[in-house]
């Protein structure tokens, strides 16, 4: 697994038995620059691996771990996405009448995943803010978010499903790191950490690409969380930062 370490309590726990999680946010509304020119047309959340798009693997991880509703927070160009995880029944008309019942299935399965909201953020504002559009479907509850283009895995228990049990043993907000070099600490989060127990550290402070000289450890915030519906009251609180945007990492 390329996850190493889970980190709890990111944020104190609430009182009373945790809440089961059967809800995740991926905002997937960035333009994908970085992949351009594939992204002009296509979102990044898509890219293929083998034979399936990196979002549908990353679904297919959340669905492991007992997540039924998936919101996916979008933007005027994700279509794709939509249209990936809904049922096309001409093609599944087609592909019956050809006898051709695996690949039925297959398409049918990806459907059937999960139930899906999209909601639109309809300007790119960080990923905070993403976080912030998807407020009113959480209904109070505690969720897990995901990267639409961050891939975690691994064999044995489903990387969301170690962030879901350490949450569901000590409450709080979760979040994922693996050890990276000191030269590497200039282009992650990098977090300044307590001991509490056994492979699990109280997060102090997470410092954005801070690089060598003043990383607080060689500890890289990697992958998804798990939140508490108090990150909203944060988030509403939290001013824009970097290019005018709210950073979850903030």
């Amino acid at each position: 697994m390329w996850i190493t370490k889970i980190m709890s309590l990111f944020l104190p726990p609430t009182q009373g038995a945790p809440m089961a999680i059967k809800k995740a946010i991926i905002p997937a509304a960035g333009y994908g620059t970085r992949f351009l020119p594939f992204t002009k047309a296509m979102p990044k959340e898509m890219l293929p691996l083998i034979n399936k798009p990196v979002i549908q693997y990353i679904v297919e991880e959340l669905a492991a771990s007992g997540i039924a509703h998936v919101i996916l927070v979008t933007g005027w160009n994700k279509r794709a996405i939509e249209d990936h995880f809904d049922y096309n029944f001409e093609l599944e008309y087609r592909l019956k009448e050809a006898g051709k019942m695996d690949s039925y299935q297959k398409i049918r399965e990806v459907a059937d995943l999960a139930t899906f909201t999209y909601v639109r953020q309809k300007e790119p504002l960080g990923n905070g803010h993403a976080v912030l559009c998807a407020k009113k479907l959480i209904n109070n509850e505690p969720f897990v978010v995901s990267w639409g283009d961050d891939l975690i895995l691994g064999k044995g228990k489903p990387y969301y499903t170690q962030l879901i049990d350490v949450y569901e043993k000590h409450g709080g907000s979760v979040l994922s790191v693996m050890p990276v070099s000191q030269e590497e600490t200039k282009r992650y989060g990098i977090v300044r950490v307590k001991p509490f127990e056994n492979g699990i550290y109280r997060v102090l402070e997470v410092i954005e690409k801070p690089g060598p000289e003043k990383a607080p450890s060689n500890l890289a915030h990697v992958g998804g969380f798990v939140l508490t519906p108090r990150i909203f009251e944060i988030l509403e609180k939290t001013k824009p930062g970097k290019g005018g945007e709210i950073w979850l990492q903030d």
